[in-house]
């Protein structure tokens, strides 16, 4: 019997999650609600409800009741924090995304780091929520170098880094009392350095199954230079983690998730099913968490899926069902280079409406496409403001993964660029000296 899944969203990383649903050996269709006209999914969904705002839970539950899905998966960020999930149970209609009470696993950071505090889960940097002003810029001052962490979701940009974003302390308590007169609660928090990593699991609130370790460069130029973005593209490597990551980081990474998971469950009343991602980084002192996420990464998620070996059908429904611990979820023993087309001007005064062209006779075999802020009309298509297009490369080791993701980006012509270095020997050697000086 046929299974239709409902995919709540319009990015790459649904354009991803559509095609490993049409992977499944079981029979199972696609119907989509998006905020435009994503063409790669155009190509792959039996239908496409377009909507203004993902946040129209009555058009959801519209389109939920006329479809009648077997389950929904919810990519972005934002409707899993204002409740999507909990609009579909009220049909009776179960998702791959945790309620709106979860979901402040990534929607709030105070929330986390309190979480983490009174589980005395041992992840967190030396931090502090304030909710005035008193003490604080004593306490910025006491850490030395400071982050600011705006207490919502704010598309990666609410988090400041010292040296990065702002240069002294002042300027940084300064964001800090512009965060708290909004919100009326900031997060500041100790500086870590080391490397950062993405841990992303799935979760039926009972147990978890791992994806292969990735890294995000967030940066938006070379050699990691720039304003930071939603993701320029990722890596993975052939053993399931990085050539600069230990085996002992991996396995804190996991280990500091299942705890999450289960103090969620003391915490909040209920399991949390859906995808647990987790932004690490590993410090001279072991790794450290830098935020969660309640859903797939963007780009990870497009590494990760390209590589699964299970039915990612069953897979959600282990994760809906609570039976992960039954099924066995594996992913094929290769390296992964992922990069972003993006247009000039990303991120902050991005070129809009322009058009762009792919040579296809140019990419290489075996590369995945994925299409994201671009609007096709009449067979051309269109810059729509972010990043507009992924190439995914799958090899035997990163480097040969990298020479075929870059060969694949020199086919899109027009006013866009992507970073060149991601994946390069040159950016991972750079790295592993980083790891290997902060450890010795």
């Amino acid at each position: 019997m046929s299974k239709k899944i409902l995919v709540v969203g319009n990015g790459a990383r649904e354009h991803a999650i559509c095609k490993a649903i049409l992977r499944s050996p079981q029979d199972a269709e696609v119907v989509t609600i998006s905020t435009a006209n994503n063409p790669g999914i155009l190509d792959l969904a039996k239908e496409v409800y377009v909507v203004d705002s993902l946040l129209d839970f009555d058009f959801l539950k519209e389109v939920a009741q006329k479809e009648q899905p077997d389950f929904a998966i919810i990519g972005p960020d934002d409707p899993i924090a204002m409740g999507a999930s909990d609009a579909l149970l009220e049909l009776g209609i179960k998702s791959v995304a945790p309620t709106k009470s979860l979901a402040r696993l990534e929607s709030s950071k105070s929330f986390t780091r309190n979480l983490l505090d009174k589980y005395e889960i041992r992840a967190n940097p030396d931090f502090r929520v304030f909710t005035s002003e008193e003490g604080m810029m004593e306490y910025a001052e006491s850490l030395g170098k400071i982050v600011v962490k705006y207490d919502g979701l704010a598309g990666g940009k609410g988090v400041k880094v010292q040296d990065d974003h702002f240069k002294t302390i002042e300027e940084g308590v300064r964001y800090a009392k512009e965060c708290l007169r909004e919100l009326g609660v900031v997060v500041i928090e100790e500086k870590l350095e080391g490397q950062e990593f993405s841990a992303m699991f799935f979760a039926d609130g009972v147990s978890l199954k791992k994806m292969p370790i990735i890294q995000d460069n967030k940066r938006a130029f070379e050699d990691d230079k720039g304003e930071n973005t939603g993701g320029m593209g990722t890596v993975s490597d052939v053993s399931g983690s990085l050539p600069f990551l230990t085996e002992q980081d991996t396995k804190e990474a996991e280990d500091i998730t299942f705890k999450v998971m289960q103090a969620l469950e003391k915490e909040c009343g209920e399991r949390f099913k859906g995808i647990m991602y987790g932004g690490f980084i590993a410090t001279k002192n072991g790794v450290r968490l830098i935020e969660y996420n309640a859903r797939f990464g963007d780009p990870e998620a497009m590494n990760a899926l390209c590589l699964l070996e299970g039915d990612f059908v069953e897979i959600c429904e282990a994760v809906i069902n609570e039976g992960l611990d039954k099924i066995e979820v594996g992913f094929e023993e290769k390296a992964t280079v992922c990069k972003y087309i993006v247009p000039e001007g990303y991120p902050e005064n991005p070129v809009k409406n322009k058009a762009v062209e792919i040579d296809y006779d140019r990419i290489p075999a075996g590369i995945e496409i994925h299409f994201a802020s671009v609007d096709e009309q009449e067979g051309v298509l269109y810059l729509k403001g972010s990043r507009a297009i992924a190439f995914v490369a799958k090899a035997d080791d990163i480097y040969m993964a990298e020479k075929m993701a870059e060969e694949a980006c020199s086919s899109v012509k027009g006013a866009v660029f992507h970073r060149t270095d991601i994946g390069t020997r040159t950016l991972i050697e750079k790295k592993i000296k980083h790891m290997k000086c902060l450890r010795a």
